[in-house]
């Protein structure tokens, strides 16, 4: 596809996931580095990469690499995609782009002065059939936008002896919850309807305030299989909990709830916009169907099928209809999306992926969150 050449940052799930995409794509991985030589040496070998990188200094000093993908805990992503940027590179950042907006207001600035494309993988915009309904929206087919609800819910740190490095605020940041999972919806929906969030009122709530911490590190969701039995007991002082009244730019409503405790949720995202003519609703859980709602007659299910999806957004289905697509092809959608870009060579050109402007965003907006929660009061967005 492709004659650009891409290096991972981070060897754990996310970082595989972005291998096995690039590699669908025909992309060349020149190699990895993980957060220790050890990891990176395992990775390369679970992978088949060619090379592993001592550190991220020898990733991004490497004359061969044209983008770097940086899939590591979220307090490296400021760092990294600083230095990055400064070496010349093209950058696809894991979300969330920083874990406070001073920094990803930086990364904004420092983009534009070296001429670079960053990007951040809000993924699941890529589903075909969210694709196709952000084309029905912005066509008009349901009227005004009135209502944006749904929620993000996860059972994966279900039980106080579930443990992942999210959960310690000097690695992942302040938040958690909405920062980690929130912050995907509120890409989505902002997406879809072309409205910004202008106003937000905010409950968010830590029900397990102490953990059991193992003595030795957890992959990602791998930690369902089994608790060590070797761990200390620390405090939380992220939430487990958010819901979230918003206000939009043109005066329609909405309402999201995440949770990463809730049993039986393994990863249901779910979204609905209610317009004057008809509403929207789609579940990544069922990712090849989106909900049609109509007041005056019978409502419908739309099953993914590039011939009948509109013109818009019909190349974000590669399969034709009745064959399913889901969450590892988003990530090759995303990827092809940045890279087509980059190679188009024209920077000034609309950006038809999720770009730094709008995670700092996503930024700005956690953080009003966090301050109405603490407040306990609607706070305004300034962007």
């Amino acid at each position: 596809m492709t004659n650009l050449t891409a290096a991972v940052a981070g060897a754990g799930f996310m970082g595989g996931t972005h291998i096995e995409a690039l590699r669908r794509l025909g992309v060349q991985v020149a190699g990895c580095a993980g957060v220790s030589v050890e990891e990176g040496q395992q990775a390369m070998k679970r992978f088949g990469l060619p090379y592993t990188y001592e550190d991220f200094s020898a990733l991004i000093a490497d004359p061969a690499v044209d983008v770097v993908h940086i899939c590591t805990p979220n307090y490296l992503h400021y760092p990294m995609v600083k230095a990055a940027m400064q070496a010349g590179k093209h950058v696809i950042c894991e979300k969330p782009l920083a874990v406070n907006s001073k920094e990803t207001a930086e990364l904004v600035k420092l983009e534009q002065a070296h001429g670079v494309v960053g990007a951040v993988n809000y993924n699941l915009r890529f589903y075909p059939m969210c694709q196709d309904a952000r084309s029905r929206i912005q066509a008009g087919e349901i009227g005004e936008v009135r209502i944006i609800h749904g929620h993000y819910l996860q059972d994966w740190l279900f039980y106080p002896t579930d443990w992942n490095w999210r959960l310690e605020s000097d690695q992942g940041g302040s938040s958690r919850a909405v920062a980690d999972i929130g912050t995907h919806w509120l890409d989505m929906v902002m997406w879809l309807t072309g409205l910004r969030v202008t106003a937000v009122m905010a409950d968010l709530v830590t029900f397990l305030p102490r953990r059991l911490k193992p003595s030795q590190e957890i992959e990602t969701f791998a930690g369902k299989l089994g608790a060590s039995s070797a761990a200390d007991e620390v405090p939380i002082h992220t939430e487990d909990y958010g819901s979230i009244l918003l206000e939009f730019e043109n005066g329609a409503r909405g309402l999201l709830y995440v949770s990463q405790v809730s049993a039986g949720h393994k990863n249901q995202f779910r979204w609905e916009v209610d317009g004057t003519q008809a509403s929207l609703s789609w579940a990544q859980e069922t990712p090849n169907q989106m909900w049609v709602g109509y007041r005056d007659k019978a409502n419908e299910v739309v099953t993914k099928d590039p011939a009948l999806m509109r013109p818009e957004s019909r190349t974000m289905a590669n399969y034709p209809g009745g064959h399913a697509e889901g969450y590892p092809d988003t990530f090759k959608q995303s990827f092809r999306t940045v890279y087509s870009y980059i190679e188009a060579g024209n920077f000034t050109a609309p950006r038809n992926f999720p770009t730094l402007e709008e995670a700092h965003r996503e930024i700005v907006l956690t953080e009003a969150i966090m301050q109405s929660s603490k407040n306990r009061r609607w706070v305004e967005i300034k962007y």
